[in-house]
């Protein structure tokens, strides 16, 4: 059945389409005959208004754009969800882009994204992003824009994240008061955020608990969740180490079942001979053996309050009320399994 538009309803009752558009609206300049005649005509042809058309005349498009660096890992598939869900109720379409960790490509996303329109703009950035250029082009075109989970501190705008580099220093405390010493860790690079504060809480646990760090425990794992990197890490960390450490903290859970593997490969047991603490609570994580301990990090709650905020800041945007940057943190828990 072909699309019911203004124009068939005018051509069915001998009227213009601006009189079937406000009598569609009840203006008072239409007589009430002709209002019910448009009306009754419409519910009966399941006449629908043009969403497009509507959210021009509004000067919104009622479209969000999202950039993340993944879709296929388990904890940007749960923010997507969260994102996803809060979008369906308040009407707005998603248009959901991957930058694969690659920075151009998340550069060429948000030209894309600005050009289509869009009321406001999510991002999580890759790995390697350092020019931040991109991200001031969307403040300027005063599109709202909100970072989730991998952020910039020197963009001015609402950046919703856990507290890693608490979460780190918990996961660590907590190997220490088990009994830990020699604790390695398994690192991201010095991008994005994240990676940082979560190197920093493992390096605070140790001195708090007087452990001397040793940058020698550091491996650096560039990718930040490789299972490769894992596996590679573990091997050259008992190449240069052997006996002497006695558990590991990854920056990901990924990470640390690629190390967990590589010594269940080498019989060696986890963990009687070394612990693993991983992050993030990837849904494997309960199903690896032994079952890993790690930081859950609620990706769907996340996403929740990620489109939550920034419908709220285009709707403040449309109304002239003044947008409210704030950083939200959202709470983190240790789950404790069978790995330390």
């Amino acid at each position: 059945m072909p699309k019911v538009t203004l124009k068939v309803i005018a051509n069915t009752l001998g009227i213009s389409t601006a009189t079937v558009s406000k009598a569609l609206k009840n203006y008072a300049d239409i007589n009430l005959e002709t209002k019910r005649k448009v009306q009754e005509l419409a519910k009966k042809l399941n006449y629908t208004p043009n969403a497009f058309a509507v959210s021009l005349r509004m000067k919104e498009s009622k479209t969000i754009g999202v950039i993340i660096p993944t879709m296929v890992h388990f904890f940007f598939s749960n923010v997507l969800d969260g994102i996803l869900k809060e979008a369906e109720s308040k009407d707005y379409m998603v248009f959901i882009m991957q930058s694969n960790e690659n920075d151009k490509l998340e550069k060429k996303q948000v030209d894309l994204l600005l050009s289509k329109g869009v009321d406001g703009i999510i991002v999580s950035l890759s790995n390697i992003t350092k020019d931040l250029t991109h991200l001031n082009k969307i403040i300027e075109n005063n599109v709202p824009l909100i970072l989730v989970d991998k952020i910039a501190k020197t963009i001015n705008c609402t950046k919703v994240v856990i507290d890693d580099r608490k979460a780190a220093y918990d996961a660590v405390s907590y190997l220490i008061k088990k009994g830990y010493k020699r604790i390695a860790h398994f690192r991201g690079g010095l991008n994005p955020q994240n990676s940082v504060d979560r190197f920093l809480g493992y390096k605070s646990a140790l001195l708090d608990h007087n452990i001397k760090f040793d940058p020698k425990l550091v491996y650096l794992c560039d990718n930040n969740s490789d299972y490769s990197d894992g596996f590679e890490s573990a091997e050259k960390l008992l190449q240069d180490h052997g006996e002497n450490v006695d558990a590991i903290f990854t920056i990901t859970d990924l990470i640390a079942i690629g190390a967990l593997n590589y010594f269940n490969e080498n019989n060696i047991k986890v963990p009687e001979q070394i612990a693993i603490f991983g992050f993030s609570n990837w849904f494997m994580t309960k199903i690896t053996t032994p079952s890993l301990s790690t930081v859950e990090q609620n990706g769907y709650k996340m996403g929740e309050i990620t489109a939550r905020t920034l419908f709220q800041e285009i709707d403040d945007l449309h109304k002239d009320i003044p947008i409210k940057h704030q950083k939200i943190i959202v709470d983190t828990e240790l789950i404790i399994r069978n790995s330390c």
